[in-house]
């Protein structure tokens, strides 16, 4: 199966758009990213021209391994972030404190690599040194007002740090400055550099939340394989989330025709990330930018019995797992902290007057998010491709149900919403019968059924993908439903 990657993101838009990120100066070449290295590469992190492309990979693992990056206020170099030894030691959201730890004594350490935020913003006639407060005494801090600090998550900060320094409270005698900020945007670290890149999500760092009994939750990754229930062995980068549960039968219905929904759904989801700070107007925006997620999904699931009919002409949704994680994706020297939550459910829709035994295997990928370009602003990218075939089809009776397993997902970073996508491939069954009798009393009826896949594929783009440091957008702009069906069976009711 050919899974979509981010430079197919050209040839899926229309002609147009093509032309649009032509005039921009997008590369269709972007750098191959495993998601497996664990260190920017020494182009990414070392200072340079201002078009520097930039590689996109998974962050390093561990409390120390992910780097803090700041883009300093009092350099000439203002178009690009450094990778620093500095800690987030705790951030207030709501008030915008923080505090920063400042990197270890050069006594007994190792040298960091790369610049210090100290000497990257606190360069030779850049100013005096910050007041502690204590005495009179004099000591430089770890950052300088009008500093830029990208961080991963941090205490009080789950879903990452990305603010800007606009006064310096205080130091500690270990060194570390207690910071006011206000909420800054990814060009402030990003600049006039190019990245683009998916990140696989590693499906062990997911917290799942089974909303229903009989939620089953298993994943496989390198190197640490898990096989899910039944003895199923998922791909690598794999997650599987199995889940039986009954549905609201119709009333008068049989025993016999009690409702229920089962099955799983198996994701590896990856988010897909692109900037381009070049052009024009690279000064107050970037040309263009990219967040979305991709990835390969399959599911099976069974409907069987005589379910309920509709809610006030809205079909009946079950969630049944509600998932999150926070992913962080290395562009160059930056930590950029990407916010997933996934909810899973069934949907059905049904007139209460079929019985049907019907179940579905259905493979495909998908790709959704938002893209950005200098001369169109903000628009939604939408593709799914799937296809499915029957596994156990029983029709009885007239009538038409519809069950869908789906997923809604959220996109964002460091704790904004970006990219709200609904995919919901689903399964619909419709029977068209007439009855008939005798001068005997024995009655018959005979017709016609046929079963159909499809998926359906909507969102949303929101207010708070300005992030990026692009033009704010006044209302939310649908992302382009994706709606396909096609039939997997047909066959002849006659009982």
């Amino acid at each position: 199966m050919h899974k979509l990657r981010p430079h197919a993101l050209v040839s899926a838009l229309s002609a147009i758009t093509v032309a649009t990120l032509l005039a921009t100066g997008c590369s269709s070449h972007s750098p191959t990213t495993t998601g497996e290295a664990a260190v920017p590469t020494a182009e990414a992190s070392t200072p340079g021209t201002g078009q520097e492309r930039l590689a996109v990979v998974s962050a390093p693992t561990g409390d120390t391994a992910t780097p803090t990056a700041v883009a300093a206020a009092n350099t000439r170099d203002k178009t690009r972030a450094r990778k620093t030894a500095l800690k987030v030691a705790s951030y207030d959201r709501k008030s915008g404190r923080a505090v920063i730890a400042a990197p270890p004594s050069s006594s007994g350490a190792a040298p960091s690599a790369t610049p210090s935020a100290t000497t990257a913003s606190s360069p030779a006639g850049s100013g005096p040194p910050q007041d502690t407060g204590s005495g009179g005494a004099k000591s430089k801090t770890p950052v300088a007002v009008g500093d830029v600090i990208a961080s991963a998550p941090a205490p009080g900060a789950p879903d990452g740090v990305l603010v800007k320094v606009t006064e310096i409270v205080g130091t500690s005698a270990d060194g570390s400055a207690t910071v006011q900020t206000e909420p800054a945007k990814v060009n402030s670290v990003l600049g006039q550099s190019k990245a683009d890149g998916t990140v696989p999500v590693d499906p062990s760092t997911m917290k799942v939340d089974p909303l229903v009994k009989g939620v089953k939750v298993s994943w496989a990754k390198t190197g640490d394989l898990t096989f899910g229930p039944e003895g199923a062995k998922l791909p690598l980068g794999s997650l599987r989330i199995d889940v039986g549960t009954a549905v609201q039968t119709a009333a008068g219905a049989p025993a016999s025709a009690a409702a229920s929904l089962k099955g799983f759904v198996q994701l590896a989801p990856e988010v897909a990330f692109s900037y381009d700070g070049s052009g024009a107007a690279a000064s107050s925006s970037p040309s263009g930018a990219f967040l979305g997620l991709t990835g390969d999904w399959a599911s099976q699931w069974q409907l069987k019995g005589r379910a309920a009919g509709t809610t006030n002409g809205k079909p009946i949704r079950i969630p049944f797992a509600e998932l999150h994680a926070d992913p962080v994706i290395q562009v160059g020297p930056v930590p950029i902290v990407v916010n997933l939550d996934l909810v899973c459910y069934f949907r059905v829709d049904a007139d209460g007057r079929v019985t049907v035994d019907a179940e579905q295997d259905l493979k495909g990928d998908f790709r959704v998010g938002g893209n950005f370009t200098w001369a169109k602003g903000w628009s939604g990218v939408s593709e799914s491709h799937m296809s499915g075939e029957p596994l156990k089809t029983t029709v009885t009776a007239v009538g038409d149900v519809e069950a869908a397993m789906g997923a809604e997902a959220t996109v964002g970073l460091y704790g904004t919403v970006g990219v709200t996508a609904d995919l919901a491939p689903y399964l619909r069954a419709e029977s068209n019968a007439s009855a008939g009798g005798s001068v005997d009393g024995v009655g018959s009826a005979s017709g016609s059924w046929a079963l159909y896949g499809g998926v359906d594929l909507t969102g949303t783009l929101n207010l708070q993908l300005s992030i990026f440091g692009t033009p704010v957008f006044q209302t939310r702009i649908p992302l382009g439903a994706v709606h396909k069906e096609w039939l997997l069976t047909k066959g002849d009711v006659k009982t």
